[in-house]
């Protein structure tokens, strides 16, 4: 979409939104994906490596909460806040012209 565009519909914000919270999600399912192989585990040097690689993935999760939170993307501590922008966001994507 043209730059001039996306700003005129707040498609940028959007566009930036979208991306952030997609990243999270993405990133707290490989927090997931990794605890639930550390009790699969075949060998405890294998069992070792994804405990390292598990850290990591909750590292970077915490980087993009933190980051989304400040951004006022992601209100995890405030329900009624969270439902607002959810609503929010909703209501704009329904008024994005097709």
């Amino acid at each position: 979409m043209n730059p001039i565009l996306e700003r005129m519909t707040g498609m940028n914000t959007l566009t930036d939104e979208v991306i952030a919270m997609d990243f999270l999600i993405t990133a707290k399912s490989g927090v997931r994906n990794y605890a639930m192989a550390v009790t699969e585990c075949a060998t405890p040097e294998f069992k070792s490596v994804l405990i390292k690689q598990l850290e990591e993935a909750i590292d970077l999760y915490e980087l993009i909460a933190d980051y989304t939170v400040r951004r006022g993307l992601y209100h995890p501590y405030n329900l009624k806040d969270q439902v607002q922008l959810d609503l929010q966001n909703i209501e704009t994507a329904l008024n994005i012209p097709s």
